[in-house]
């Protein structure tokens, strides 16, 4: 019997419950009640559609002609009421025997399609991870920490509402770059602020004692920042390719000049974003192993961050051989040729990338030059100049869910990581529908787009601080708060902080081992 087959039937059976019963004749009366209406369609709209089209084709997306519906608000209310009334998440499965398997042992063949529940948990898990770089970080120019992590390592979690998934934060990561990126480096307009020439690109993390039990192993996270906005970052992008490593691997110019970039006139990034992340990596792949754990690594990211993921590993591969290292990416990019990622495949790096089909950034660079060409191999020779994809590839549909606009070229839309997460939670496989007993919230989906049909009620770009961060004073006047001084990004502290860390736990398994040791001699 196949190892996904086992894995299946070993779950327990789906049962009907009247809230999905419920979903699906809402659902079917949704499709019943829909009036498409096409001839009445103006001549402008007509033009725009079929110049949204041309580009679709060009970019070779799937692009639906926007429908007018006729839904009985009755029904969406009914929709609306049991949502709210019901947990945003399923228990948790133990998946300590199998979670090689779920981790991508098999590239996850039999796993994604129909998709495994216990890899969509895990799926999701991740992409909250990536999430959080962008939920906690100061996008505000006037503020004088844009750049920066709103809060410190410590309550990062807690504040965010992940402190249930059983992992802490251990290293916070910066980034430069020496390319001119506009779109992806936030600056503030003040004069005197934290940096003028790093960012916060993302963290380390690692599980906790309860949360290790469950998985089976230590697991080691790394969460890569992207971007919010695709379109003109994607276009300042030098498309040139670069060597990296000893053999015939080249990868993107402006995605390894981030990783890599450092200065000795910036307090952040005198070592680069490579350097910081390797070297938490060592100490804690190192102290875990010191304690006899199994141990993993699991690099995340969206956008950008996802590319920046596929260099992380390649390094940690590097460093660690045999050490089990899979990425989990939500659109990405391509990030180098086909030996950059034949190299990643020898070297044991599992690469799971989420995609939507509508998503035009999976798509670069190397829109017309890419693994297509591979087929021409024989005629050709292998091109080194031309972008592969790395991995297995689990894609989905803007169409499959009832929730979501299904009209219109909403490029941010349609990029959104929260997109990307509602999509997994209602993927069940490619020959059914939308999951009817699916727990995310999906009012999450608007934090910072507009994809929700309207009927849902729920305001786009909804997710800001009250007030947009203003506070009133003692004298009744409306000011910009100082932060709290933990917050403050602080290179020397947090330096400091993860020094006392490091002795703590060293101390710890130096004490573990003369305990052990007392215990063999003495028996």
């Amino acid at each position: 019997m196949a190892l996904s087959t086992m894995m299946h039937t070993h779950l327990p059976a789906a049962q009907a419950t009247p809230s999905a019963t419920r979903f699906s004749q809402i659902r079917a009366s949704h499709h019943q009640e829909a009036d498409f209406d096409h001839p009445h369609q103006t001549k402008t709209s007509n033009k725009a559609n079929r110049l949204a089209k041309s580009f679709a084709n060009l970019l070779h997306l799937h692009i639906d002609i926007p429908q007018r519906t006729n839904i009985n608000p009755n029904n969406w209310n009914l929709l609306i009421e049991e949502m709210h009334s019901t947990p945003t998440t399923s228990p948790k499965d133990v998946m300590s025997e199998k979670w090689r398997e779920i981790h991508g042992s098999n590239d996850w063949e039999g796993l994604l399609d129909p998709l495994h529940p216990w890899l969509r948990r895990e799926i999701v898990k991740y992409g909250e991870f990536a999430q959080a770089t962008y939920d906690a970080f100061d996008f505000d120019s006037f503020s004088e920490y844009c750049g920066s992590c709103r809060y410190n390592k410590n309550k990062l979690f807690d504040v965010l509402g992940l402190d249930k998934n059983g992992y802490n934060v251990s290293k916070y990561i910066y980034a430069m770059s020496h390319i001119d990126m506009p779109q992806w480096l936030e600056r503030s307009h003040l004069v005197d602020t934290w940096s003028k020439h790093s960012n916060w690109m993302g963290y380390v993390a690692v599980s906790d004692e309860e949360e290790t039990r469950r998985i089976g192993r230590r697991d080691i996270v790394v969460a890569w920042r992207g971007t919010v906005v695709p379109s003109e970052w994607y276009e300042d992008m030098q498309r040139k390719l670069e060597p990296i490593g000893s053999g015939d691997a080249k990868v993107e110019h402006g995605f390894h000049g981030i990783y890599t970039a450092k200065s000795n006139t910036t307090r952040y990034n005198r070592s680069s974003a490579s350097e910081q992340v390797m070297k938490e990596v060592t100490r804690l792949v190192e102290l875990c192993q010191a304690k006899g754990e199994e141990v993993s690594l699991t690099i995340t990211g969206h956008s950008l961050g996802g590319a920046l993921a596929l260099l992380n590993a390649y390094e940690a591969a590097e460093k660690f051989p045999g050490l089990t290292i899979s990425v989990i990416s939500f659109g990405a990019p391509r990030v180098g040729n086909m030996a950059f990622k034949e190299e990643l495949h020898q070297m044991g790096v599992k690469t799971l990338r989420v995609v939507v089909k509508q998503d035009m950034v999976p798509k670069m660079p190397g829109l017309v030059l890419n693994e297509s060409l591979q087929k021409f191999d024989d005629i050709t020779g292998t091109l080194d100049w031309v972008y592969a994809h790395v991995g297995a590839e689990l894609k989905l549909e803007i169409g499959s869910s009832p929730y979501l606009k299904h009209g219109g070229f909403n490029l941010p839309g349609f990029h959104s990581l929260e997109t990307y997460l509602h999509l997994v939670d209602g993927f069940l496989s490619t020959e059914t529908t939308f999951r009817s007993n699916a727990r995310r919230d999906i009012t999450l989906v608007n934090k910072g787009c507009d994809m929700l049909v309207d009927d849902l009620k729920i305001p786009q770009c909804w997710y800001q601080l009250p007030h947009k961060g203003l506070v009133r004073n003692a004298h009744g006047r409306w000011v910009k708060p100082k932060r709290d001084p933990e917050d403050i990004p602080s290179p020397g502290r947090e330096a400091q902080a993860q020094a006392q860390a490091h002795a703590l736990q060293v101390e710890m398994v130096q004490s573990t081992s003369d305990y052990t040791h007392k215990s063999l001699c003495s028996s």
